[in-house]
């Protein structure tokens, strides 16, 4: 039932996305969606025109950059967090793409809920919990392994015969401590 439950929210939160406007800086081609973007909300990153094959997306109202790849169209395309600290307003988005650097802007705007000009009684509710900042959870010494080919890092010839000689001392007491206790009177 989880996993039914987390597939429907995905699918739910892939047609908010888009059908919600992005907002497209016409300058370089960095759209941003949904428009405008909720303090601690997630945003869709997209850019066209990119020569890479991957980008990096900063801004002061991300919680962290974004890693942009290529998507099925070909254009760059990631996500990110607003922070949940956010004042309203636009704020810069730069996208590095090799030698390139895209600008953009993002809008945050708290959305109000209930008919408009309706009023509030009370103090307005505090901002969601969002993290405001990444999460420093590294892979520790996998990430050398993972970038190694395992045939060329594999045991060589010193390792070899370094493990066949072992082996034939092993061999050898074996074969002494059995002819000691062959001789020994019962």
């Amino acid at each position: 039932m989880g996993s039914l439950r987390v597939t429907l929210s995905a699918v739910a939160a892939l047609g908010a996305v888009s059908a919600v406007p992005a907002a497209h800086a016409a300058d370089g081609g960095v759209s941003v969606g949904p428009s405008p973007a909720a303090p601690g909300g997630d945003v869709a990153l997209r850019v066209s025109g990119c020569p890479g094959r991957t980008a990096t997306a900063v801004s002061p109202a991300f919680v962290a950059d974004a890693r942009l790849t290529v998507t099925e169209d070909g254009t760059l395309g990631g996500e990110s967090r607003v922070r949940s600290t956010l004042k309203d307003g636009s704020y810069d988005v730069r996208v590095r793409c090799g030698e390139t650097t895209r600008a953009g802007s993002v809008t945050v705007a708290r959305r109000t809920t209930g008919p408009a000009g309706a009023q509030r009684h009370g103090a307005p509710p505090p901002p969601a919990a969002s993290p405001t900042a990444p999460v420093r959870a590294g892979g520790g010494g996998a990430t050398r392994l993972a970038m190694v080919d395992a045939r060329e890092a594999g045991p060589g010839t010193a390792h070899t015969v370094t493990g066949l000689v072992l082996a034939g001392v092993a061999a050898t007491a074996v074969a002494l401590r059995s002819a000691r206790r062959s001789r020994r009177p019962r």
